[in-house]
């Protein structure tokens, strides 16, 4: 390993100097480079970095990937390595790159848990509309679910940017960039049975313009919708692991599965791209293939 630690120490000092990279980051790269030289000597007798291939870099990715390692891991792995040898034919100690056609792992996309149309009601019938919070409480629940609204979205939400007339709401999304989403008759209803209750309670005035409102009349914290949400869940009897977020994955697969078109869903959203919002057609996939296993006559061939 003598050569290849030789390397190590003046690639540290690039990332220290040069990258100006904090010690546990290097020490990181330094622990990722020290698993694949010991491979590489171990499995093919490599004892320096200028020895290796394009088959010694794949045979060590398969080697991580035989040991259960993540996507992601492995590709975090990856580029590493291939910041090692980028440094190194830089400085004219090797003639070519052994990772130049190596792909990354692409990690998988964790499909986002989403509750069923029953679930949502259950939930929200599951507010207790006689707490001092309880109208604020449904309202909240119904509007991230039926607008589809990022948490943070949903605690921005000032009362100028109601348009109940028209059945929008105006919703201020990441980038400060502004969007017209429709919003439900019972979401309505909802916020309305909640602003009366509000004329008798305390309010900031810092806070006045803001919707939703906690007891001291300020403004909420995303993390007090969290508690209200799991609060309601837990009465419900929901096991599933559910956030403000959930809601609004439920919004888009619900929307999608009954017919409306990606870029729609795009577009209430608030996503810049449509690869964004293509994962939840892989939900409404996985729905559809779930039916056809459950209910096709041949389906136990």
């Amino acid at each position: 390993m003598a050569a290849w630690e030789k390397e190590f120490k003046d690639y540290v000092y690039y990332l220290k100097l040069e990258k100006k990279l904090s010690d546990n980051t290097v020490e990181a790269y330094l622990r990722d480079l020290r698993q694949a030289a010991s491979y590489m000597q171990s499995e093919f007798s490599i004892s320096a970095p200028e020895k290796v291939g394009e088959e010694h870099v794949t045979s060590f990715l398969a080697h991580l990937y035989d040991r259960g390692a993540e996507k992601s891991t492995q590709a975090r792995i990856l580029s590493g390595i291939r910041s090692f040898f980028n440094f190194l034919l830089l400085n004219d100690r090797i003639e070519s790159l052994p990772t130049e056609f190596v792909d990354s792992p692409k990690p998988g996309r964790k499909l986002p848990d989403v509750l069923s149309v029953g679930e949502i009601g259950a939930i929200l019938d599951a507010v207790d509309l006689s707490a001092p919070f309880g109208h604020r409480n449904r309202a909240i629940i119904e509007t991230l679910y039926s607008c589809g609204l990022r948490v943070s979205e949903l605690v921005s939400l000032r009362l100028g940017d109601l348009f109940f007339d028209d059945g929008f709401i105006r919703v201020v999304g990441k980038g400060d960039k502004q969007r017209l989403v429709p919003v439900s008759a019972e979401a309505v209803r909802l916020i309305g049975h909640y602003l009366e209750q509000r004329r008798t309670l305390p309010v900031d005035a810092k806070h006045a313009e803001v919707l939703f409102l906690n007891n001291k009349g300020r403004k909420l914290t995303r993390v007090m919708v969290f508690y209200i949400i799991r609060d309601a869940a837990d009465r419900a009897g929901i096991t599933k692991r559910i956030s403000p977020h959930t809601f609004r994955h439920s919004f888009a697969t619900h929307l999608l599965e009954g017919g409306a078109d990606i870029r729609q869903v795009q577009e209430l959203l608030g996503h810049e791209s449509i690869l964004t919002t293509e994962i939840y057609t892989h939900l409404d996939s996985e729905n559809l293939r779930r039916n056809v296993d459950r209910h096709h006559p041949l389906s136990d061939w």
